[in-house]
């Protein structure tokens, strides 16, 4: 039995529900990242004893599932476009906004399937707006190779700023102290291919490059329902 079909027990004495849990225990991950959620934080930011919390959830990951769907809800759009491609360029850019203001949720992407009704439906909008434009099979590895383009990109945009806050060092600074010894093992003529790209190609921001990314990976998928080899 899932924590989504296990009942929940009285409200008694004080007044607590999942719903409740499940917020609190978000705002600790949005202050603090995973690591700072546990079932004894989340029970003394509600003012309730810890093993109340046991009656509605039996272990961390169970928590851990119940915030990642609560956030999967800011995921699914309030109208599905018609056109597939839009479709899945939407949910694409609004997982990676929901990931941006909940960082730990990077974390909890990929995987083992979200059962989550919120995971689900985001889900079935994925498969959805494939579907009928090729077999069942080709529509279910277009989905995931798009969710894998997607939950990589994350993780990396996510884990640079992570190391930003860690070292005190933006991007640009990073560059700058890690210059010299950059610019002496490129001198070295052992990396040509990485010293063309350091020093002709365009460096864009994080967004900009997320965006390019998923245009080429829906490029290929298209080419897919096109047929094409």
């Amino acid at each position: 039995m899932t924590v989504w079909d296990r009942p929940e027990p009285p409200a008694r004495p004080v007044p607590l529900d999942r719903g409740r849990i499940v917020a609190a225990a978000v705002e600790l991950a949005d202050e603090g990242g995973l690591e700072a959620v546990s079932l004894r934080k989340v029970a003394a930011r509600l003012n309730a004893g810890p093993m109340r919390l046991y009656g509605f959830i039996s272990t961390k990951e169970e928590l851990f599932d119940l915030m990642a769907d609560e956030v999967q809800a800011e995921i699914l759009p309030e109208e599905r476009p018609a056109d597939w491609r839009e479709a899945l360029g939407v949910l694409a850019h609004r997982t990676r906004q929901a990931a941006l203001r909940h960082e730990w949720l990077a974390d909890l992407l990929g995987g083992r399937p979200a059962l989550g009704p919120n995971g689900l439906a985001v889900t079935e909008a994925k498969l959805a707006a494939l579907d009928g434009l090729a077999d069942v099979d080709t529509v279910m590895r277009a989905a995931e190779t798009v969710s894998a383009y997607v939950t990589g990109a994350i993780r990396r945009e996510v884990a640079n700023l992570r190391a930003e806050r860690a070292t005190g060092l933006s991007k640009r600074d990073w560059q700058r102290a890690s210059g010299p010894h950059v610019t002496r093992m490129l001198a070295t003529g052992r990396f040509p291919a990485l010293a063309k790209a350091v020093y002709d190609g365009t460096h864009v921001d994080a967004e900009t490059s997320f965006a390019t990314g998923l245009d080429w990976v829906l490029d290929a998928v298209a080419a897919r329902l096109d047929g094409s080899p």
